[in-house]
């Protein structure tokens, strides 16, 4: 009697098929429930104990995302088991396909975010943080509506129209924004790259200035006048930039002249007197020094040396230092500087 009450047909199925549905339910959740319980739990205590925030993110990932879709799963594949009609199969694929799209986007999303707040955000400065953080709704947006095409797709939907259309659409609006598209792929560029950052001083052909904004649009600079200059991130992607903030050593080579009616021994003795003035200055490394040519009106020396640091204040005092060395060793030994000067030869001829 038994027996045949459980070989009795309700709903197509056996009450005996619905008994095994029951249990594949009873034991998913139980497996579910032990996994989230016991596995995850110490699995927590572990992650505490390390250093690294990975294995606290993907622990958080599972617990949003993987976690709700092993519950839907156990239901899903129990009822599966039976024998459904036809518009509730089709319900619960289409539920399915639905939960799938929505957790595995979420799942991108959340990575996306980690990968930024951990990563990218913390190279950036406040500025660049701004700005990725003012983007990543956008991109939220974009990897939604991809899901969505994606899932109407899945779901039988005939989307070819309709991305034509879009296709169309972005074609065209990619051409009327065309300068601000470049700006703005210009402007990750700067930011990935990072040829400069906020406070570095740069030249950009014949303008200079320190960097006071990197935008999404345009990048400002202070003049060393006082003015604000506005580029566009364009411009300077596709402009040679010299950025004296990188500069971990300064080069310096400068000239001076002696008068031709220094004796030789004094010339000789010019490039080792100059020589010995920069090894005694500090924040300065000798290079070379040489009488290097005959100028118009001067014995041409010529010296390179490095200053050990980019920054300009410190090269101009190292510079005066070493000017007002070699004044004063040549006022002692009377070196005469020379200065431009001119020459008349007068010949008196005998008058007939």
């Amino acid at each position: 009697m038994f027996e045949d009450t459980l070989e009795k047909i309700v709903l197509g199925n056996r009450i005996l098929d619905y008994l095994f549905a029951l249990g594949y339910i009873i034991v998913g959740l139980v497996a579910v429930w032990v996994m989230r319980k016991i596995i995850l739990v110490r699995l927590k205590k572990w992650a505490e104990k390390t250093a690294t925030t990975l294995d606290d993110f993907i622990i958080r990932t599972f617990q949003r995302t993987i976690l709700p879709l092993l519950y839907f799963a156990v239901f899903y594949f129990s009822l599966r088991s039976l024998t459904l009609h036809p518009t509730v199969d089709r319900i619960m694929t289409i539920l399915a396909a639905v939960l799938l799209s929505i957790f595995g986007i979420r799942f991108l999303v959340t990575i996306l975010e980690h990968m930024i707040s951990h990563y990218w955000l913390k190279r950036a400065d406040d500025q660049g943080s701004r700005a990725f953080r003012g983007l990543l709704p956008a991109i939220k947006i974009v990897i939604w509506g991809v899901g969505f095409i994606f899932l109407l797709d899945n779901l039988g939907v005939e989307i070819s129209a309709v991305l034509a259309g879009v296709g169309i659409g972005g074609i065209a609006l990619a051409l009327a924004a065309q300068a601000i598209l470049g700006d703005l792929f210009s402007y990750f560029s700067i930011l990935f790259d990072r040829p400069f950052e906020v406070g570095d001083f740069i030249i950009v052909g014949d303008l200079l200035g320190s960097v006071e904004y990197i935008g999404i649009k345009t990048t400002r600079l202070r003049s060393l006048g006082g003015e604000q200059l506005v580029f566009s991130n364009t411009d300077l992607t596709n402009s040679r930039v010299k950025n004296y903030k990188r500069m971990e050593k300064r080069r310096v080579l400068f000239r001076l002249g002696v008068t031709y009616d220094t004796p030789k021994e004094r010339v000789e003795e010019i490039p080792k007197l100059i020589a010995n003035i920069i090894k005694e200055t500090d924040n300065a490394n000798f290079d070379r020094a040489h009488f290097g040519s005959y100028g118009d009106f001067s014995l041409n020396i010529e010296v390179v040396y490095y200053v050990t640091s980019g920054d300009y204040n410190l090269y101009m005092d190292v510079q005066q230092t070493i000017n007002l060395r070699i004044m004063e060793e040549f006022q002692k030994r009377n070196i005469q500087f020379a200065f431009p000067t001119r020459t008349l030869h007068v010949h008196k001829s005998e008058l007939t």
